[in-house]
């Protein structure tokens, strides 16, 4: 077996490799076109940030088998090119969380003592003591947006500095915070009360420009910015202008929209305004630790057919895969969808297996739908070996039950997810041997492939209505590729999912909102 490692890594990586009679092929800092060359006879890729695995690598690659992420960031690797060739993906999620918590806290320093500024003037010479007052972080509130792992590792960093701690996320119960002994407030109350603000979110929909004019309006005009997460979050024009008007006091950034960023952007005129070159994860200890586990993961993938931290395939073995293999999609793409629906923090997942699937092994299906319903809000943070932790960490309640008497099919996956606000449930089944259909949501029966770019829409079942909704797609320029329509004869009420060549835009959205006759419409993405 050969493994090519195509980014700057710790040397334990190769040392691990080689001690598994893997050879290793440390080639760092290839161009585009040489990197089509060197992948051509490697069993195993070992990449960083650097690297973009591209349809056109993976369509090179004859003998790949695996790619290994020393990282948890999953952006620079074409995973549905991966999935079509079955070549496993992995990453090494946790491996850095330290590192950018402590990060975070060295931008809180850095920006209430004036370090930066205060190293730049006397080395011009200057002596500015009075220039430079700073205030303490003790006693001030910080306020973290997503207290995912990260986050809840900053909470504990920062109470330890006698701070108090709110934050915001709409993804986790109540309970999780007061573990922690945080705060969890609405947006707004965060912005209001906080002196430092800190996010810690995937890079997502939902969270691109999250941090902007509208939200820095709300801020004191002392507080301070920070962003160790994902460049994107904030908006950094509106920043621009928050910083220049006095709206907020300072920020520090670690991660740019664009990077590597360039000495022309307008942030880096600003002497309120500090950042760093994308190091929340580069400590000596995190390289040490995702060489390492990245190593070992492919070593023990290529050697003995073990399967961890993969983000495309369970851990199971060839027989079960067999066996399974269509539910497991069939279920992630459900609890996927069950996210988007979700309106409040997931308390309880309850599945339903019926037929003959009752009879197998499901755990792995139960793993695969929790992956899905945590995937859109955690992104590359969660995998197949880790989903259950999470959802553990999280407070969600996950229980399986069975039945040998279907109904209607010869087998049939429910899953039924309760929030605070309410309850979801969608049923689905396989049709042919290995095709996935959504057959119910909530009330609705209908029959559709659950992939691509879908919207969900409610509507009153009266004439009109569906050729209103067509037209006003057809006018904002989508195209319909697949419709199913599902009736609720006893309400006179439709719900239709239906399938696109595109994403919807957010303007064609608000415009099919306003029809006459539709009550909701929800972009999904599965």
């Amino acid at each position: 077996m050969k493994v090519l490692i195509s980014d700057l890594i710790a040397k334990e990586c190769v040392d691990i490799l080689k001690s598994a009679g893997i050879e290793v092929d440390e080639r760092p800092g290839l161009a585009p076109d040489e990197l089509l060359k060197a992948v051509e006879d490697a069993d195993g890729l070992v990449i960083r940030s650097n690297t973009k695995v591209t349809a056109d690598v993976v369509r090179a690659a004859k003998r790949l088998k695996v790619v290994g992420r020393a990282g948890s960031g999953l952006d620079n690797v074409d995973i549905p090119a991966c999935n079509k060739r079955g070549i496993i993906v992995m990453n090494t999620p946790g491996g850095n969380t330290n590192s950018a918590a402590e990060h975070t806290v060295a931008m809180m320093f850095a920006l209430s003592r004036h370090i930066p500024q205060a190293t730049a003037s006397m080395k011009a010479g200057k002596w500015e003591k009075k220039r430079f007052m700073g205030q303490e972080l003790a006693g001030k509130t910080l306020g973290i947006i997503g207290i995912g792992r990260i986050g809840s590792i900053l909470a504990q960093l920062a109470q330890g500095l006698k701070m108090k701690v709110v934050a915001f996320d709409p993804h986790v119960i109540p309970g999780m915070a007061e573990k922690l002994g945080v705060e969890i407030m609405e947006m707004d109350d965060l912005l209001r009360v906080s002196d430092y603000i800190t996010v810690h979110t995937p890079l997502t929909k939902e969270t691109k420009g999250l941090l902007n004019k509208e939200l820095f309006n709300k801020m004191k005009p002392s507080a301070y910015v920070i962003n160790c997460a994902r460049g994107g979050i904030i908006n950094e024009e509106d920043l621009y202008k928050a910083l220049t008007t006095g709206k907020i006091a300072g920020a520090g950034l670690d991660v740019f929209e664009n990077e590597p960023t360039t000495k022309e952007h307008p942030l880096l005129s600003l002497d309120n305004f500090i950042c760093t070159p994308h190091l929340g994860a580069s400590t000596k200890e995190a390289q040490e630790n995702v060489a390492v586990a990245v190593a070992r993961q492919i070593a023990d993938f290529l050697t003995k057919g073990e399967v961890r931290n993969a983000v495309n395939v369970p851990s199971v073995s060839g027989e079960v895969l067999a066996q399974l293999g269509p539910f497991l999609t069939l279920a992630e793409k459900i609890g996927a969808f069950h996210a988007q629906l979700a309106d409040g923090p997931v308390e309880e997942v309850s599945i339903l297996y019926q037929g003959d699937m009752a009879d197998l092994d499901t755990k792995p299906v139960t793993i695969s739908a929790l992956k899905g319903l945590l995937a859109p809000v955690l992104k590359e943070e969660v995998n197949f070996v880790n989903a259950p932790i999470i959802a553990k960490e999280r407070g969600i309640t996950v229980t399986e039950s069975r039945s040998e008497t279907p109904e209607d099919f010869t087998n049939l996956l429910t899953i039924r997810l309760k929030t605070a606000c309410g309850a979801n449930e969608i049923a689905g089944t396989i049709f042919g041997k290995k095709e996935p259909r959504i057959v119910k949501i909530n009330d609705f029966r209908l029959e559709a492939a659950p992939e691509g770019h879908m919207l969900l829409i409610y509507n009153e079942d009266r004439p009109g209505v569906i050729g209103r909704i067509g037209s006003c797609l057809g006018e904002s320029g989508v195209n319909i590729s697949r419709m199913q329509v599902g009736q609720d004869q006893s309400h006179r009420r439709n719900v239709i999912l239906l399938t696109t060549d595109e994403q919807v835009s957010e303007d064609a959205m608000s415009k099919l909102r306003r029809q006459d006759g539709v009550a909701k419409a929800m972009a999904l993405e599965l």
